[in-house]
């Protein structure tokens, strides 16, 4: 059978554990600092409109959290791999071959799944993983890692999707991968994004038209 995996990502995953627990936080903008309370180490997608960076430290977006009335919390790292178990527990009744990727991530395999409907099982497993544990998925379905996580990126960034996207069903794949920038594609970091674009390769869709040796040449074996 051939491969095809799903990308199953937790949607805002710290901040969306805290909203499990206080629902009153809905709406809300919320940001998680570092154990040392730092910096910010996760953020809602209304933090994130506020320009909230990752990684930005406490103190230099202070004045923004509180003309906003963000909410702010310290990591709690034992809730959230409590709440990881719970999310993976639900996945593993949906599909036996299971890989945990982080802990909010896991790629599932459904090489079996074929005669099924993928894009509707993707939200079938999206609506039980909200109704069971309270967290929001995004679901991405593709014939290898790589795409199901640009599949799941788009699920994630396109409303229209419902947090679900098939890439197998997409019927104009290069139109699609044209339109996502090369730092969007796993494992490709700022120094390899910085080269590729040297290079004129701005697009998914222009990396995976580049000649293997010149990627092995200047990415090395991994790229």
């Amino acid at each position: 059978m051939p491969p095809i995996f799903a990308l199953v990502d937790c949607n805002n995953f710290y901040a969306s554990c805290e909203r499990v627990f206080n629902p009153r936080l809905e709406g809300k903008p919320i940001v998680v600092l570092s154990n040392n309370d730092g910096c910010v180490v996760a953020r809602s997608n209304e933090a994130k409109a506020l320009g909230i960076v990752m990684g930005v430290p406490e103190f230099q977006v202070r004045p923004l959290l509180r003309a906003h009335q963000v909410q702010v919390f310290s990591s709690n790292n034992t809730l959230y791999g409590d709440m990881s178990q719970r999310v993976m527990e639900t996945l593993e009744k949906f599909c036996p071959d299971l890989e945990i990727y982080s802990v909010d991530e896991a790629f599932l395999s459904l090489s079996g799944f074929t005669s099924r409907n993928l894009a509707e099982y993707g939200r079938t497993i999206r609506t039980t993983v909200k109704r069971w544990t309270g967290i929001p998925v995004s679901v991405g379905i593709a014939e290898n890692k790589t795409l199901a996580k640009i599949a799941n990126r788009i699920a994630k960034r396109t409303p229209d999707t419902g947090g679900v996207f098939d890439l197998l069903a997409c019927p104009d794949r290069e139109a699609l991968l044209c339109r996502v920038p090369v730092e969007d594609v796993w494992g490709i970091g700022r120094n390899h994004t910085r080269l590729l674009n040297q290079h004129g390769i701005m697009t998914a869709l222009q990396l995976r038209e580049v000649d293997d040796q010149w990627i092995r040449k200047h990415l090395g074996i991994v790229g």
